[in-house]
């Protein structure tokens, strides 16, 4: 047996009814959807209608609360700006942004910022502006000679402490 003789075996397919095909088709006319009636109109989606019925995502209790304000970071790891450096795309030297990394191909859009991770090993002495930073992320960077500027300050207990104080 060889691949170009390989076929269905008799009856395991079937061809597609082809509807609104003539009365003599057997599926003709009003092509197998009743007489009138929102259902045998095109373009009818009645999703979630259980025929008066309570709906079930009426039925079940609101949940959880989505923050119209939150904002939506793009995350960075140290290990990835270091194969950026390796590859010839980041220019070490110079002060590494959201712009300077979607040069790069770093990232592909700038969204609300970026956020650096402390994935990965980093040897390059990179100079960051970013929108904020993981703890493990700056002591790579400032081990590694480098620094980072995080341009958004998050509120925490501790700055509410000593701003009160």
């Amino acid at each position: 047996m060889k691949l170009n003789e390989l076929s269905d075996i008799e009856g395991a397919t079937h061809s597609r009814k082809r509807v609104g095909r003539g009365i003599g088709s057997g599926k003709g006319k009003t092509g197998g959807r009743g007489v009138k009636g929102q259902k045998s109109r095109s373009g009818v989606a009645i999703n979630a209608f259980e025929g008066g019925q309570m709906p079930l995502y009426r039925r079940l209790p609101k949940r959880g609360f989505v923050n119209i304000f939150s904002k939506n970071y793009n995350t960075v790891s140290v290990g990835r700006l270091q194969q950026a450096v390796d590859a010839g795309k980041l220019d070490a030297s110079a002060p590494v942004d959201g712009a300077a990394l979607i040069a790069a191909g770093v990232i592909r859009r700038p969204k609300d910022g970026v956020r650096l991770l402390g994935d990965g090993e980093l040897t390059a002495k990179l100079t960051l502006t970013v929108a904020g930073a993981s703890k493990s992320a700056i002591e790579k960077v400032e081990k590694a000679g480098g620094s980072v500027t995080a341009t958004v300050v998050r509120k925490s207990s501790d700055a509410a402490e000593a701003a009160s104080a």
